[in-house]
């Protein structure tokens, strides 16, 4: 497993860090579920109008499949692209979207507490999500995932030393 550094702390730039390479194996994989009822659907459609030979054979299907398949290699690269983060000294920054982009800053006296979360495929590629909830009821909790899992452990303990300080 990758044990990446935390990123040295900036204030001012805009240069964004970029999630782990795997968030972007984990999307294609996430695709690839998502494709399954599509295929499946498109499989019986080429089924039930097989006998009618309206279309030629393989139609349906073959373009679902093309669909499928062009929509798994670009998506999950696409979406992870548009994703960065930007840990200041007492601050984060989470960057996503294309279509409709968001750009949070959640100043680190603001959270109440923080999340590290996995589910099975964020543990087979090693990533974690980091949630940092926070005082109020817009954008109350902020999540960046594809972090590397020990990244991820580590900024929630920078971020609460961060905190422990200010409190104290």
């Amino acid at each position: 497993m990758d044990h990446t550094p935390l990123p040295a702390p900036s204030e001012g730039d805009d240069e964004l860090t970029k999630v782990h390479p795997n968030y972007a194996h984990a999307l294609r994989v996430q695709t690839v579920f998502a494709a399954i009822p599509a295929m499946f659907g498109a499989l019986v459609a080429e089924l039930a109008l097989r006998d009618l030979d309206v279309l030629p054979p393989g139609l349906i299907a073959g373009t679902a499949l093309l669909i499928a398949v062009l929509l798994v290699i670009r998506i999950p690269m696409t979406r992870y692209n548009a994703r960065g983060y930007q840990m200041g000294i007492d601050r984060l920054r989470v960057v996503r979207g294309l279509m409709f982009r968001s750009d949070t800053v959640v100043p680190f006296g603001r959270v109440q507490h923080i999340d590290v979360n996995q589910g099975p495929l964020e543990r087979f590629f090693g990533i974690a999500t980091l949630t940092l909830h926070t005082a109020g009821n817009h954008n109350a909790s902020v999540s960046l995932p594809g972090l590397g899992e020990p990244l991820a452990r580590d900024m929630r303990e920078a971020i609460r030393a961060h905190i422990r300080r200010e409190t104290v």
